[in-house]
């Protein structure tokens, strides 16, 4: 699944542990600054709002329990809105202003992208981004840390999947033209390539602010689509989902990474979105509430934010600042971008909130590797196969 080989990681981390020795920024003797350049007002806010309240009540637990080794988690916030020219201003901000130690889930593919210019020149680790994009681990890069499975193999392993269990035999995508909805365009026509009987027909582009889909799902049918990749924002998907039905396009099979993977999609009142798919890197939570420690950040979320349910984007949020919290716990006292990287390194566990294992080494810089493939059954999300 992974594109990176163990030989050219660790012919990059030896490099990297001759080079001369890694920056201090954003650390104490009693305290450790981390920044987030995230979507709290955009397309993406479904995921970014939740994901940094649900990070930052893991670090009020930590710190009300006198922090890691003596320091206090900080934790700083700007929104980008989903818009390149916040996103740099944010990152300026966060690496040369508050001069944070690390990152984390920070939203957005090509935000992410170009910001590691900036980050590796600092020795900044990107912890957990709020991307599953390739780039995020590939090629290996000592101070990036992604998450979970790649939008790529998430859609590859959805597309299968579906044309399988459907007997279908075209694949089409539509997609916003950045790095993000390359990945899932590609990852669609690649598995397309190389699948007997399975061809990738058809696509349509789309602005992050698009609301109408009608002739761009006329196109889609006309040319036959049977299986449909979106890589687009929320509120986009639910539109695309409900104007499909309205135009009698019952046969079509739509399929999100885990950009699209979000509690709020099967929420959605009327039905509008039942049937859809998504292939993504963890496991829906409503789906695991009889698991105790599920119970736990259910409720600790939902009395301190006073929303109904944490949703996707909390579930994130818990998942990458537990991350960072052990990484942090592992790397001992002495504290500096090189023993966060061995902490990092060092962690294998199982995380219950997010029904996968996280697992790095020295070699692999992707936490989890499964891939959940669920579908929208009675108003929830339902797991229906895991690769």
């Amino acid at each position: 699944m992974k594109r990176f080989t163990k030989l050219a990681a660790t012919a990059l981390a030896a490099t990297i542990a001759a080079a001369p020795g890694f920056a201090e920024q954003g650390i104490t003797d009693t305290e450790v600054l981390i920044g987030s350049n995230n979507d709290l007002s955009g397309p993406f806010a479904a995921f970014g709002a939740p994901a940094t309240k649900a990070a930052q009540l893991v670090f009020d637990e930590v710190n009300e329990a006198g922090g890691i080794h003596g320091r206090k988690i900080r934790f700083v916030v700007e929104d980008h809105a989903y818009q390149m020219p916040k996103a740099i201003q944010g990152m300026n901000k966060l690496i040369n202003g508050d001069k944070v130690f690390a990152m984390l889930l920070s939203l957005g593919t090509p935000m992410n992208i170009a910001a590691f210019k900036l980050q590796d020149a600092k020795n900044v680790p990107n912890v957990s981004p709020l991307s599953a994009a390739r780039q995020m681990a590939e090629p290996f890069h000592p101070l990036h840390y992604a998450g979970t499975a790649t939008y790529y193999d998430q859609i590859r392993i959805g597309v299968t999947y579906l044309a399988e269990q459907k007997g279908a035999d075209t694949v089409c995508a539509m997609y916003l033209p950045t790095d993000f909805g390359k990945d899932i365009k590609e990852g669609a026509e690649s598995i397309a390539a190389e699948t007997e009987g399975l061809t990738f027909v058809s696509e349509t582009t789309h602005k992050p602010d698009d609301a109408d889909f009608v002739g761009a799902l006329q196109k889609l049918s006309a040319d036959g689509c049977d299986i449909v990749t979106l890589a687009l924002g929320v509120r986009q998907a639910i539109t695309v989902s409900g104007t499909a039905k309205k135009l009698g396009l019952t046969d079509m099979s739509f399929l999100n990474s885990s950009a699209g993977f979000h509690t709020v999609m099967a929420k959605v009142p009327g039905g509008v979105t039942e049937g859809m798919y998504a292939a993504a890197g963890w496991a829906d939570l409503l789906s695991r509430m009889d698991q105790p420690e599920v119970q736990k950040f259910f409720k600790r979320y939902t009395e301190a934010t006073g929303e109904e349910l944490p949703g996707t984007g909390a579930l994130l949020g818990h998942s990458a600042a537990v991350t960072l919290v052990k990484a942090l716990e592992a790397a001992g006292p002495d504290l500096d971008a090189k023993t966060f990287q061995a902490g990092m390194e060092s962690l294998n566990y199982e995380d219950v909130v997010s029904g996968n294992t996280v697992t790095y080494s020295a070699t692999d810089h992707q936490g989890a590797d499964e891939v959940v493939i669920s579908v929208i059954k009675d108003g929830n999300w339902v797991e229906i196969a895991r690769q």
